[in-house]
C-alpha cells in the first residue's frame, strides 16, 4: 500500500523539473540567426535539444517513479560538473556555471529522493 504524499513534496520536483527543462531549451535558441537558412535552423535546433529530449524523457519517467529521477538528475548534475571542468575554463566561471546548470539538477534530485522516500514510508 502507497502512503499518500503531501501535495508540495509531490509537486515540487515536478514543476521544477518542467521549468529546468525549459531553461535548458532556452539555450538552443541562439541557433536561430538571420543569416541561416531554414534547414541550417531546425538541424541546429535538433542537435543543441539533445539535453532537452533527455531530460524530458527523464521528467515523464519520474513522474510515476520517483527513485529514477533522484538518481538521473543527481548524475545529470555531475556529469555536467565533469563535462565542465574537463574543458579547461577557469575555476570562477567553472563554479558560476556549476551553481546555474548543474545546482538545480541537485535540487529537483534530492526533491524526487525525498518524495520517494516519503512514499516508501
Amino acid at each position: 500500500m502507497e502512503k499518500k504524499v503531501s501535495k508540495f513534496v509531490y509537486w515540487t520536483p515536478r514543476i521544477l523539473a518542467i521549468l529546468f527543462v525549459c531553461f535548458i531549451a532556452m539555450f538552443s535558441l541562439d541557433e536561430i540567426s538571420p543569416g541561416k537558412s531554414f534547414g541550417e535552423i531546425i538541424i541546429g535546433l535538433l542537435i543543441h535539444n539533445i539535453p532537452t529530449f533527455v531530460l524530458l524523457i527523464i521528467v515523464i519517467v519520474s513522474w510515476k517513479y520517483e527513485l529514477v529521477g533522484g538518481i538521473a538528475f543527481l548524475l545529470a548534475g555531475i556529469f555536467y560538473i565533469v563535462l565542465v571542468s574537463r574543458s579547461g575554463i577557469y575555476w570562477n566561471i567553472l563554479i558560476s556555471w556549476c551553481l546555474i546548470i548543474a545546482g538545480p539538477a541537485f535540487l529537483i534530485g534530492i526533491l524526487f529522493f525525498i518524495n520517494w522516500y516519503k512514499k516508501k514510508l
